[in-house]
């Protein structure tokens, strides 16, 4: 018999971090967040002070490591998120970019 039940829809959301979130560890935490529920993409600081995220997985999935963005780890004091969703790209992993 073979199994109907339908993938989860992938989804790429291009997300933008603000406030305390530059020297306190936000994007190494990202990155073990996003490991650890088997997201793949990237992240980096911008000049500006902020962190540019992009998470690749399920709605689901992809909806929990934002509402992890919010608190981030225990020093950054996250001011907004900007979120953009774009076509999925197939990445593979998980890691910062420079």
């Amino acid at each position: 018999m073979q199994n109907t039940t339908p993938q989860s829809k992938q989804v790429r959301a291009h997300v933008f971090i603000s406030g305390r979130v530059q020297g306190v560890g936000y994007r190494y935490a990202t990155v073990e967040t996003a490991t650890q529920l088997r997201l793949t993409g990237w992240v980096r600081n911008l000049p500006d002070g902020r962190v540019e995220a992009v998470f690749e997985g399920s709605q689901e999935v992809v909806d929990e490591i934002i509402r992890w963005c919010y608190e981030g780890p225990p020093a950054a004091m996250v001011k907004d998120i900007h979120i953009e969703y774009e076509q999925p790209e197939g990445l593979q992993g998980f890691q910062v970019r420079r």
